[in-house]
């Protein structure tokens, strides 16, 4: 998925993961998005400081 892509299936309301099921992209009250570990609840940002997604475009998947 692009970055576009994973924004707006967020902004829908769709559940969308990186790698596996145990991290999930999310979107703050302030509108940044982040990659989020469901299990500590830690976070990186969807994109670095550049701009360039954080992880592969194909590791990114909605979850039904």
């Amino acid at each position: 998925m692009t970055i576009q892509e994973i924004k707006t299936a967020v902004d829908q309301g769709k559940t969308v993961h990186w790698a596996s099921g145990m991290y999930e992209v999310i979107k703050d009250k302030n509108g940044n998005y982040f990659i989020k570990c469901t299990s500590n609840g830690s976070c990186v940002g969807l994109t670095s400081f550049s701009g360039k997604l954080n992880g592969k475009q194909e590791d990114f998947f909605i979850w039904y």
